[in-house]
Protein backbone atom coordinates (compact mmCIF):
# COMPACT_ATOMS: atom_id res chain seq x y z
CA UNK A 1 0.00 0.00 0.00
CA UNK A 2 1.29 3.40 -0.88
CA UNK A 3 0.85 6.10 1.80
CA UNK A 4 -2.61 7.48 0.20
CA UNK A 5 -4.24 3.95 0.74
CA UNK A 6 -2.18 4.07 4.29
CA UNK A 7 -4.28 7.32 5.72
CA UNK A 8 -7.22 6.33 3.23
CA UNK A 9 -8.29 3.18 5.71
CA UNK A 10 -6.60 4.67 8.52
CA UNK A 11 -4.01 1.91 9.45
CA UNK A 12 -2.32 2.66 12.95
CA UNK A 13 0.91 3.24 13.01
CA UNK A 14 2.57 -0.22 14.11
CA UNK A 15 0.12 -2.13 11.10
CA UNK A 16 1.82 0.85 9.03
CA UNK A 17 4.83 -0.51 9.35
CA UNK A 18 4.20 -4.35 8.68
CA UNK A 19 2.57 -3.16 5.46
CA UNK A 20 5.92 -1.73 4.78
CA UNK A 21 7.74 -4.44 5.67
CA UNK A 22 5.45 -6.97 3.22
CA UNK A 23 5.60 -4.34 0.50
CA UNK A 24 9.58 -4.03 0.98
CA UNK A 25 10.06 -7.71 0.50
CA UNK A 26 7.29 -8.26 -2.44
CA UNK A 27 8.96 -5.44 -4.50
CA UNK A 28 12.30 -6.59 -4.01
CA UNK A 29 10.94 -10.19 -5.34
CA UNK A 30 9.43 -8.41 -8.40
CA UNK A 31 12.50 -6.62 -8.85
CA UNK A 32 14.86 -9.78 -8.42
CA UNK A 33 12.68 -11.57 -10.59
CA UNK A 34 12.45 -8.65 -13.76
CA UNK A 35 16.60 -8.79 -13.56
CA UNK A 36 16.69 -12.24 -13.62
CA UNK A 37 14.56 -12.47 -17.02
CA UNK A 38 15.89 -9.41 -18.33
CA UNK A 39 19.57 -11.35 -18.04
CA UNK A 40 19.04 -15.10 -18.93
CA UNK A 41 15.84 -14.17 -21.69
CA UNK A 42 18.20 -17.16 -24.02
CA UNK A 43 18.59 -19.33 -20.97
CA UNK A 44 16.09 -21.88 -20.98
CA UNK A 45 17.42 -23.22 -17.27
CA UNK A 46 16.44 -19.74 -15.36
CA UNK A 47 12.99 -19.83 -17.21
CA UNK A 48 10.19 -20.66 -14.27
CA UNK A 49 6.57 -21.51 -14.69
CA UNK A 50 5.51 -19.60 -11.08
CA UNK A 51 2.91 -17.10 -11.61
CA UNK A 52 5.47 -13.96 -11.32
CA UNK A 53 7.05 -15.16 -14.52
CA UNK A 54 3.82 -16.05 -16.14
CA UNK A 55 2.62 -12.21 -15.39
CA UNK A 56 5.92 -10.74 -16.28
CA UNK A 57 6.18 -13.17 -19.70
CA UNK A 58 2.68 -11.53 -20.51
CA UNK A 59 4.32 -8.16 -20.02
CA UNK A 60 2.59 -7.17 -17.00
CA UNK A 61 4.89 -4.87 -15.21
CA UNK A 62 3.52 -2.80 -13.23
CA UNK A 63 5.01 -3.20 -9.79
CA UNK A 64 1.92 -2.34 -7.53
CA UNK A 65 -0.16 -4.40 -9.79
CA UNK A 66 1.85 -7.49 -9.74
CA UNK A 67 2.20 -6.49 -5.87
CA UNK A 68 -0.87 -7.48 -5.22
CA UNK A 69 -1.24 -10.19 -7.52
CA UNK A 70 1.65 -11.92 -5.23
CA UNK A 71 -0.41 -11.18 -2.07
CA UNK A 72 -3.69 -12.36 -3.18
CA UNK A 73 -2.36 -15.83 -4.11
CA UNK A 74 -0.10 -15.49 -0.93
CA UNK A 75 -3.33 -14.64 1.05
CA UNK A 76 -6.23 -16.37 -0.84
CA UNK A 77 -4.58 -19.71 -1.84
CA UNK A 78 -1.91 -20.37 1.31
CA UNK A 79 -3.87 -19.51 4.89
CA UNK A 80 -6.56 -20.55 3.68
CA UNK A 81 -5.80 -24.08 2.49
CA UNK A 82 -3.64 -24.61 5.83
CA UNK A 83 -6.09 -23.35 8.08
CA UNK A 84 -8.77 -25.98 6.20
CA UNK A 85 -6.49 -28.72 6.72
CA UNK A 86 -5.58 -27.84 10.13
CA UNK A 87 -9.17 -28.64 11.04
CA UNK A 88 -9.58 -31.47 8.56
CA UNK A 89 -6.68 -33.73 10.81
CA UNK A 90 -8.19 -32.23 13.84
CA UNK A 91 -11.91 -33.88 12.53
CA UNK A 92 -9.95 -36.94 11.50
CA UNK A 93 -8.56 -37.14 15.01
CA UNK A 94 -12.00 -37.51 16.45
CA UNK A 95 -13.04 -39.79 13.95
CA UNK A 96 -10.83 -42.19 14.27
CA UNK A 97 -13.37 -44.16 11.99
CA UNK A 98 -13.19 -41.74 9.44
CA UNK A 99 -9.99 -41.38 9.10
CA UNK A 100 -9.24 -45.14 8.63
CA UNK A 101 -11.95 -44.95 5.69
CA UNK A 102 -9.99 -42.55 4.27
CA UNK A 103 -6.94 -43.98 4.59
CA UNK A 104 -8.54 -47.32 2.88
CA UNK A 105 -9.97 -45.14 0.47
CA UNK A 106 -6.38 -43.84 -0.81
CA UNK A 107 -5.15 -47.39 -0.84
CA UNK A 108 -7.40 -48.35 -2.76
CA UNK A 109 -7.78 -45.41 -5.39
CA UNK A 110 -3.37 -45.92 -5.97
CA UNK A 111 -3.48 -49.66 -5.42
CA UNK A 112 -0.72 -49.39 -3.67
CA UNK A 113 1.60 -52.48 -2.22
CA UNK A 114 2.93 -52.56 1.22
CA UNK A 115 6.10 -50.88 2.50
CA UNK A 116 6.89 -48.25 -0.27
CA UNK A 117 8.65 -45.26 0.25
CA UNK A 118 7.50 -42.18 0.21
CA UNK A 119 9.19 -41.13 -3.89
CA UNK A 120 7.63 -44.82 -5.04
CA UNK A 121 4.40 -43.58 -3.48
CA UNK A 122 3.80 -39.93 -4.40
CA UNK A 123 3.78 -40.97 -8.47
CA UNK A 124 0.98 -42.89 -7.47
CA UNK A 125 -1.27 -39.88 -6.35
CA UNK A 126 -2.36 -39.09 -9.83
CA UNK A 127 -5.83 -37.39 -11.33
CA UNK A 128 -7.33 -40.63 -11.91
CA UNK A 129 -6.27 -41.43 -8.39
CA UNK A 130 -7.84 -38.40 -6.90
CA UNK A 131 -10.58 -38.98 -8.77
CA UNK A 132 -11.58 -42.14 -7.22
CA UNK A 133 -11.40 -40.52 -3.38
CA UNK A 134 -14.84 -39.41 -3.06
CA UNK A 135 -15.11 -40.40 0.05
CA UNK A 136 -11.92 -38.11 0.75
CA UNK A 137 -13.50 -35.61 -1.84
CA UNK A 138 -16.81 -35.85 0.80
CA UNK A 139 -14.70 -35.76 4.00
CA UNK A 140 -12.87 -32.37 3.33
CA UNK A 141 -16.68 -30.63 2.01
CA UNK A 142 -17.68 -31.76 5.52
CA UNK A 143 -14.81 -29.88 6.87
CA UNK A 144 -15.18 -26.82 5.11
CA UNK A 145 -19.26 -27.12 5.64
CA UNK A 146 -18.37 -26.56 9.32
CA UNK A 147 -14.98 -24.80 9.68
CA UNK A 148 -14.81 -22.88 6.98
CA UNK A 149 -11.85 -21.13 5.94
CA UNK A 150 -13.42 -17.67 5.51
CA UNK A 151 -16.20 -18.04 8.43
CA UNK A 152 -17.48 -14.41 7.48
CA UNK A 153 -17.55 -12.32 4.25
CA UNK A 154 -18.49 -8.47 4.02
CA UNK A 155 -19.68 -7.20 0.93
CA UNK A 156 -20.35 -3.30 0.84
CA UNK A 157 -22.80 -2.24 -1.72
CA UNK A 158 -22.21 -0.18 -4.70
CA UNK A 159 -25.63 0.80 -5.65
CA UNK A 160 -28.99 0.83 -3.70
CA UNK A 161 -30.65 -2.62 -3.89
CA UNK A 162 -33.67 -5.22 -2.51
CA UNK A 163 -32.15 -8.38 -1.22
CA UNK A 164 -34.42 -11.52 -2.27
CA UNK A 165 -36.47 -11.92 1.34
CA UNK A 166 -37.34 -7.71 0.26
CA UNK A 167 -34.91 -6.06 2.97
CA UNK A 168 -33.45 -2.91 1.27
CA UNK A 169 -30.13 -2.35 1.56
CA UNK A 170 -28.29 1.32 0.64
CA UNK A 171 -25.10 2.15 -1.71
CA UNK A 172 -22.00 2.13 1.09
CA UNK A 173 -24.12 -0.07 3.64
CA UNK A 174 -22.27 -3.11 4.33
CA UNK A 175 -23.72 -6.80 3.84
CA UNK A 176 -22.07 -10.01 5.71
CA UNK A 177 -22.63 -13.66 5.10
CA UNK A 178 -21.42 -15.92 7.57
CA UNK A 179 -20.60 -19.15 6.07
CA UNK A 180 -19.90 -20.47 10.15
CA UNK A 181 -23.64 -19.96 10.91
CA UNK A 182 -24.87 -21.07 7.60
CA UNK A 183 -22.98 -24.77 7.42
CA UNK A 184 -24.85 -25.39 11.16
CA UNK A 185 -28.20 -24.08 10.47
CA UNK A 186 -30.75 -27.01 10.65
CA UNK A 187 -33.08 -26.32 8.24
CA UNK A 188 -30.25 -25.71 5.27
CA UNK A 189 -28.56 -29.27 7.11
CA UNK A 190 -31.37 -30.91 8.91
CA UNK A 191 -31.49 -32.06 12.23
CA UNK A 192 -27.45 -33.50 12.44
CA UNK A 193 -26.18 -30.30 10.67
CA UNK A 194 -23.61 -30.30 13.74
CA UNK A 195 -22.10 -33.63 13.67
CA UNK A 196 -19.36 -33.89 11.23
CA UNK A 197 -20.51 -36.84 8.74
CA UNK A 198 -18.90 -37.05 5.14
CA UNK A 199 -21.66 -39.63 4.38
CA UNK A 200 -23.94 -36.58 3.68
CA UNK A 201 -22.21 -35.34 0.37
CA UNK A 202 -22.78 -38.83 -0.96
CA UNK A 203 -25.25 -40.21 -3.45
CA UNK A 204 -26.05 -44.37 -3.17
CA UNK A 205 -23.17 -45.17 -4.99
CA UNK A 206 -20.40 -43.25 -3.27
CA UNK A 207 -20.18 -40.49 -5.45
CA UNK A 208 -19.48 -36.90 -4.08
CA UNK A 209 -22.89 -34.75 -4.92
CA UNK A 210 -22.42 -31.14 -4.52
CA UNK A 211 -24.78 -28.94 -3.20
CA UNK A 212 -25.79 -25.03 -4.43
CA UNK A 213 -22.61 -22.32 -3.71
CA UNK A 214 -25.55 -20.79 -2.01
CA UNK A 215 -26.15 -23.05 0.24
CA UNK A 216 -22.91 -24.60 1.04
CA UNK A 217 -20.80 -21.12 0.96
CA UNK A 218 -17.02 -22.02 1.93
CA UNK A 219 -15.99 -20.49 -1.65
CA UNK A 220 -18.44 -18.01 -2.27
CA UNK A 221 -21.27 -18.11 -5.06
CA UNK A 222 -22.32 -16.84 -8.58
CA UNK A 223 -19.58 -14.44 -10.44
CA UNK A 224 -17.13 -14.01 -7.36
CA UNK A 225 -16.78 -17.60 -6.89
CA UNK A 226 -13.53 -18.49 -5.50
CA UNK A 227 -11.39 -19.22 -8.87
CA UNK A 228 -8.98 -21.34 -6.86
CA UNK A 229 -11.48 -23.92 -5.80
CA UNK A 230 -10.59 -27.22 -7.79
CA UNK A 231 -6.59 -26.07 -7.30
CA UNK A 232 -7.32 -26.08 -3.58
CA UNK A 233 -9.45 -29.12 -3.40
CA UNK A 234 -6.20 -31.18 -5.19
CA UNK A 235 -3.83 -29.66 -3.03
CA UNK A 236 -5.07 -30.91 -0.35
CA UNK A 237 -6.35 -34.33 -1.58
CA UNK A 238 -2.99 -34.76 -2.56
CA UNK A 239 -1.49 -33.76 0.39
CA UNK A 240 -3.92 -35.78 2.32
CA UNK A 241 -3.61 -38.91 0.62
CA UNK A 242 0.09 -38.81 1.14
CA UNK A 243 0.10 -38.25 4.99
CA UNK A 244 -2.99 -40.76 5.42
CA UNK A 245 -0.61 -42.88 3.72
CA UNK A 246 2.23 -43.04 5.69
CA UNK A 247 0.72 -41.96 9.38
CA UNK A 248 -1.95 -42.71 12.21
CA UNK A 249 -2.80 -39.54 13.85
CA UNK A 250 -3.89 -38.56 17.06
CA UNK A 251 -4.45 -35.45 18.89
CA UNK A 252 -1.39 -34.84 21.64
CA UNK A 253 -4.37 -34.17 24.28
CA UNK A 254 -7.48 -35.63 24.09
CA UNK A 255 -9.11 -33.84 26.83
CA UNK A 256 -7.78 -30.38 25.48
CA UNK A 257 -10.97 -28.41 23.96
CA UNK A 258 -9.86 -27.14 20.62
CA UNK A 259 -11.78 -23.42 20.24
CA UNK A 260 -11.14 -21.07 17.17
CA UNK A 261 -9.31 -17.31 16.91
CA UNK A 262 -11.25 -14.26 15.54
CA UNK A 263 -9.57 -14.06 12.51
CA UNK A 264 -9.75 -13.19 8.69
CA UNK A 265 -9.34 -16.66 8.39
CA UNK A 266 -10.61 -19.78 10.87
CA UNK A 267 -7.34 -20.46 12.81
CA UNK A 268 -7.06 -23.16 15.67
CA UNK A 269 -6.63 -20.63 18.56
CA UNK A 270 -2.92 -22.09 19.75
CA UNK A 271 -2.04 -24.42 17.07
CA UNK A 272 -2.84 -28.06 16.46
CA UNK A 273 -0.70 -30.80 17.98
CA UNK A 274 -0.68 -34.05 16.90
CA UNK A 275 1.07 -37.11 16.95
CA UNK A 276 1.80 -38.91 14.27
CA UNK A 277 2.59 -43.08 14.41
CA UNK A 278 3.44 -44.91 11.47
CA UNK A 279 1.17 -46.21 9.44
CA UNK A 280 0.67 -48.80 6.35
CA UNK A 281 3.48 -46.88 4.11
Amino acid sequence: MDDQEVSKYRIRSETKENVKVIDEFVYKLIHTKIDHMSNSSNDASMKKDDILSRFLASNVTDPKYLRDIILNFIIAGRDTTAATLSWFLYMLCKHPHIQETVAQEVREATRVKDNLSFEEFAPLVTEEALEKMQYLHAAITETLRLHPAVPMDPKICFSDDTLPDGFDVKKGDMVAYVPYAMGRMKFLWEDDAEVYRPERWLNKDGVFQNESPFKFTAFQAGPRICLGKEFAYRQMKIFSAVLLQFFTLKLADETKVVNYRTMINLHIKGGLHLHAFPGTG
